[in-house]
């Protein structure tokens, strides 16, 4: 048999049908293979080594992955030391991992897993084999011990010290300095680590300087490779009808944030007879970034796009998401429509999908369509009767869709977000909780309802895609939260469904002592919405089908399902199941990161504007309650800080978990979530990211 028709598939028979782990020599002999090609067999099991499909032993003999009771995975490490394994086979239970054996692994690798036995935290494994480093940057701060200079990580789940290359060149830089390494040898055996300094810090001063210790930390791309560059030059942009419909007599608008740059979507909306018409037109992304090109394969590296105040890591080059794919107004650009006719009672009752063209007649923001909603008839005398008439059809749809949604169980939290408020030169000028307006809403119920639909429309065409999924709390997570409400109301009882009882409790507590506290416990309570290609459903939103397709621009995922509805609509190419459910799973992963380098930021900006407030004295919310102590959120600034154990001086204080709070042994004083307390700031360290506030004792 010639190696070029030779497979994996192939490779993994043989190993099969030999019911046994052997050697590179017996599949040679097996496929009777020249010198050459031998070479070329080397090359291939090499990389079915790398994807984790085969194991080789220490014997040098090689074995299935599946017979040799191994799973690979990504490694998540905690604090603590220990490790979770997040397997790539989708439905997998995670597997922990004893520090003991996470050996030379590091925090973000692709590992292999031998499984062991099952404990107390489920199935356990030891790591065999790091498949690929996925970490290739570290951040943290220079300690110096006798000859040696060593990078000591920020991040906690790094629990290795780096020795630094060359010390000579680093020689005066003094102890606890900040900086960002690039790793050049990583951990074996009992060798610590090396890498070698790219970036030095010092202090994290600003905002920009937060932002940019955050991307060398989570290992972020701050540039687009040549190679996407060279391509977008090549790339045809000129606008034309190429068989789409024609919908630029609409009234579209896009309705965003104020300092929103790419536009994803715009919308439309008409009243009938009969009830309403709803146009979401998306914008077609996969018009220009075509399969494997260039562009392509950069966006599916890097998964999503990141948002930091004042800045932004795009998934696409700016000539795309900011221009050409951008529903910029008054100009014509390539889109995917959703089309939604809907009874008055907010049942769809029609819908199509199609190729359009569109010009957006207007960029509204969100307190724009606020105030024309508050100031209708005003803004109807300037002119434009036909934009402004239909965002009041567009208030009346999202009433009702929101009314509908809410019957059917959704869960709505409502929680306040944090706005960074910077200058014109990017300085920091405060942080507030930013508005929840019903414009917000108007967008919200639009997008659901396209995302349904679509998710809907190629689920019954019985074709693959990316859902996104939100699974049902644990059965132990919801007895929890019913232990929870017993020591607050004994009126608390689940006699309806999950969704419907979670959604009671909500509407119960809104406006009471017990709203914070218990919005909090219910939002710890729910399990982090992923991508799959199995259809489980979106807990959160009471959804029995939902994707993501309302932003290409930003999501890879959604570019995904664009290519695949367009598939349908065409007869064109449609991805397989095989090549969706790694890509799910790696694409939840990069969400993750994205969502965790946010925060982040947001967090240490928290730190950096308290800094020159250290004695004040602020009034808070305790937030949530561990066995070290408890954390504070401000209510006149949007920030959270930590009152530790060891500074609460008058009584020694235990924590009582099955009653959600700190109890002092001799005052009998009680501390528990959702209780104000005046603190005082004594420590904000924005490079350790911490925020220390001390109880204001009467």
């Amino acid at each position: 048999m010639k190696l070029n028709s030779i497979s994996e598939s192939h490779i993994i028979k043989i190993l099969e049908k030999e019911k046994r782990p052997v050697k590179l020599k017996d599949i040679e002999r097996s496929l009777s293979l020249s010198q050459n090609e031998k070479k070329r067999l080397k090359t291939l099991v090499r990389d079915m080594i790398k994807k984790g499909l085969v194991f080789k032993l220490k014997n040098k003999m090689i074995g299935l992955r599946k017979e040799l009771n191994l799973e690979t995975g990504t490694l998540w490490c905690t604090k603590n030391g220990n490790g979770i394994v997040i397997p790539e086979k989708e439905g997998k239970e995670n597997i922990y991992i004893p520090q003991r054996f996470i050996k030379h692994a590091i925090h973000g690798d692709k590992v292999v897993v031998r499984l062991d036995k099952r404990g107390v935290h489920g199935r356990e494994g030891k790591i065999l084999d790091v498949l690929e480093r996925k970490t290739r940057t570290v951040t943290g701060f220079i300690k110096k011990y006798k000859n040696l200079m060593f990078l000591h990580p920020d991040d906690e789940r790094m629990p290795h010290h780096f020795i630094l290359e060359d010390p000579s060149m680093t020689a005066s830089l003094k102890d606890n300095t900040l900086v960002a390494a690039k790793i050049t040898k990583f951990p074996e055996g009992a060798q610590n680590p090396i890498c070698k300094i790219v970036k030095v810090f010092e202090s994290l001063f600003d905002v920009k300087t937060i932002s940019l210790f955050t991307a060398y930390k989570y290992s972020l791309p701050m540039k687009f490779k040549k190679t996407t560059e060279l391509y977008l030059k090549g790339l045809s942009f000129k606008i034309f009808n190429d068989g789409r419909k024609d919908l630029r007599g609409k009234p579209f608008v896009t309705i965003d944030g104020e300092l929103a740059k790419d536009f994803d979507d715009a919308v439309c909306a008409e009243k009938t007879k009969n009830g309403f018409i709803l146009y979401v037109s998306i914008a077609d992304v996969s018009h220009y970034v075509t399969v494997h090109s260039a562009p392509d394969r950069e966006a599916y590296e890097r998964g999503t796009s990141i948002y930091f105040p004042g800045s932004v890591i795009p998934m696409l080059p700016k000539i795309l998401s900011n221009n050409i794919c951008s529903l910029n107004p008054d100009q014509d650009r390539h889109t995917v429509t959703i089309e939604l006719h809907y009874d008055k009672d907010g049942n769809i009752i029609d819908r199509a999908f199609y190729p359009s063209l569109i010009k957006s007649a207007m960029r509204l923001t969100y307190t724009k369509v606020e105030d024309i909603l508050e100031n209708t008839r005003t803004f109807l005398k300037k002119g434009k009767d036909q934009i402004f008439r239909q965002l009041e059809y567009m208030a009346e749809l999202a009433t009702i869709l929101k009314t509908k949604r809410e019957k059917r169980g959704t869960i709505d939290f409502d929680f306040p977000e944090p706005e960074v408020v910077l200058d014109i030169e990017g300085g920091l000028t405060g942080i507030i909780k930013s508005p929840r307006l019903f414009s917000h809403r108007i967008i919200e119920e639009f997008m659901i309802a396209a995302n349904e639909a679509v998710a809907e429309f190629i689920t019954e065409n019985n074709k693959p895609l990316i859902y996104r999924v939100h699974e049902p709390p644990d059965n132990e997570k919801m007895l929890n939260i019913e232990k929870m409400l017993h020591t607050l109301d004994g009126g608390y009882r689940r006699h309806t469904s999950q969704q419907h009882f979670l959604q009671s409790i909500l509407k119960k507590v809104k406006g009471t002592v017990y709203e914070y506290f218990v919005n909090r416990i219910i939002l710890r309570s729910m399990k982090q919405a992923k991508y799959s290609i199995y259809n489980k459903g979106h807990f959160g939103l009471a959804s029995e089908a939902y994707t993501h397709f309302t932003s290409p621009i930003r999501r890879y995922p959604d570019l995904i399902n664009h290519r695949i509805l367009k598939g349908i609509i065409m007869g064109s190419h449609i991805y397989t199941e095989e090549e969706l459910e790694p890509m799910a799973i790696y694409l939840t992963g990069r969400e993750r990161i994205a969502t965790e380098a946010e925060r982040e930021v947001e967090d240490r900006i928290r730190v950096l504007f308290m800094k020159d407030k250290i004695g004040d004295v602020f009034e808070g919310i305790i937030s949530h309650i561990t066995t070290y102590g408890f954390f504070v959120e401000l209510i006149d600034v949007f920030v959270e800080g930590l009152v530790h154990l060891s500074d609460m001086v008058d009584d020694y204080y235990v924590f009582e978990e099955e009653k959600f709070r700190l109890k002092g042994r001799r005052t009998k004083k009680i501390y528990r979530i959702g209780d104000k307390i005046l603190v005082r700031v004594v420590k904000a360290d924005v490079e350790r990211n911490h925020l220390h506030f001390i109880p204001v004792l009467h």
